[in-house]
C-alpha cells in the first residue's frame, strides 16, 4: 500500500501531462504519481512516463470510467486526484494531504470558486453553471460544499473503498461530493488558486451536453438518497392536480346534485391513487435506505480494521 497516491486521468494532455507530474514529484517527493490514460491520440502516456509517472490505460471513455478503475487498481493511505490540464496548483497538495492523515477528512475539496477562477475561467456559462450545481446540491442535501465539480481533491482510503462510482463522464465530481455528504463523510476545504488552461490545451467538456447530466445525476442521487422527499413531492403535486380539478365538480354536486363530467372525476380519482401510492413509495424506499446507511457502517468498521492491519 502507498502512503499518498497522486491519481491523473487524462485524455489528450501533451501540452500540460510532463508539467503536471514534475510539479507533483516536487510538491509531494513521497507519492507514486499514476498516469491513467484514456486513449489518447498524442503523446501524453509517453511524455508521462518520461516525466516520471506510473502510467496505465483505461481504454473505456470517460472520466468516470478512468476514476473508476484507479479506485479498483490502487491501495493508499490518502489518494490525491488533479486534472493533467495544469489548471490546479500542485503546492497545495500537501495540505490537502495533511488534511487526511492528521484531521480525519475523507475528501478534501480544492475550491476555485472562493479565490481567482470566476476571473481566470473564460467560459461564463460554466461560472453559471458551477453555481447552479453548488446551489443544487447544498439545498437538496442541505451541506455547505463550497465547490462540487472541482477536479483537484484529496481522499481517504475509507472513502475511496466504499464509494460506488456508477458515472461515466465528468459528472463524476458530483456525484463524489454527494456521496461524501449523504453518508457523513467528514469534507474539509481548501482554498487554491485556479489558473485557465494554457494556450493550445483544449477543454474536454462540454458545457451543455454535460452540464445536463450533471443535473440528472443530482435528480437521480437525490431520488436514491433522499426517496421520502422526492417521493413526497411528486405525491404533494400530483394531489394538488387532482385536488384543483375536483373541487368544481365538487361544487357543482352539491349545487345541483349531478356529476355532469364523469371523465374528469375519473382522472381526478387515478391521480389521487397514483399520489398515494408515490407517497407510501417514499416510505419504503427511505427505509431501505436507512438500512443501507447501516450497512455502509458496517463497511467502513470492516475497512478500518483492514487498513490498521
Amino acid at each position: 500500500m502507498d502512503k499518498i497516491a497522486v491519481l491523473i486521468p487524462c485524455y489528450n494532455e501533451e501540452k500540460t501531462i510532463g508539467k503536471v507530474v514534475r510539479d507533483a514529484k516536487a510538491a509531494l517527493p513521497e507519492a507514486t504519481i499514476y498516469v491513467y490514460n484514456n486513449n489518447s491520440k498524442d503523446r501524453t502516456a509517453e511524455i508521462a512516463a518520461e516525466a516520471g509517472a506510473v502510467v496505465r490505460n483505461e481504454y473505456m471513455q470517460g472520466k468516470g470510467n478512468v476514476i473508476r478503475r484507479m479506485f479498483r487498481e490502487i491501495d493508499a493511505l490518502v489518494y490525491v486526484m488533479v486534472d493533467g490540464d495544469d489548471t490546479y496548483p500542485m503546492e497545495a497538495a500537501p495540505e490537502m494531504v495533511k488534511a487526511v492523515l492528521e484531521h480525519n477528512a475523507d475528501m478534501v475539496v480544492g475550491d476555485r470558486l472562493s479565490s481567482t477562477y470566476y476571473q481566470e475561467n473564460k467560459r461564463p456559462f460554466h461560472n453559471f453553471g458551477n453555481d447552479l450545481v453548488r446551489g443544487s446540491v447544498n439545498k437538496l442535501f442541505g451541506s455547505d460544499v463550497r465547490d462540487i465539480m472541482t477536479g483537484f481533491r484529496a481522499f481517504s482510503y475509507e472513502f475511496v473503498k466504499t464509494f460506488p462510482v456508477l458515472s461515466k463522464g465528468f459528472e463524476i465530481e458530483t456525484e463524489m461530493t454527494i456521496h461524501a455528504v449523504y453518508n457523513n463523510m467528514q469534507i474539509d476545504n481548501v482554498v487554491i488558486d485556479y489558473r485557465d488552461r494554457p494556450e493550445g490545451s483544449e477543454s474536454k467538456l462540454n458545457t451543455y451536453a454535460d452540464g445536463f447530466k450533471v443535473l440528472k445525476t443530482i435528480a437521480r442521487l437525490y431520488r436514491s438518497y433522499k426517496p421520502f422527499w422526492f417521493f413526497t413531492s411528486i405525491a404533494a403535486v400530483l394531489a394538488l392536480l387532482s385536488i384543483i380539478f375536483l373541487i368544481p365538480i365538487i361544487r357543482e354536486y352539491w349545487a345541483t346534485g349531478l356529476v355532469p363530467r364523469f371523465p374528469t372525476l375519473i382522472v381526478c380519482s387515478f391521480v389521487m391513487v397514483a399520489a398515494v401510492q408515490s407517497l407510501f413509495s417514499g416510505l419504503i424506499l427511505s427505509t431501505l435506505a436507512i438500512n443501507n446507511r447501516r450497512e455502509f457502517e458496517m463497511q467502513l468498521n470492516m475497512l478500518q480494521r483492514h487498513k490498521a492491519k
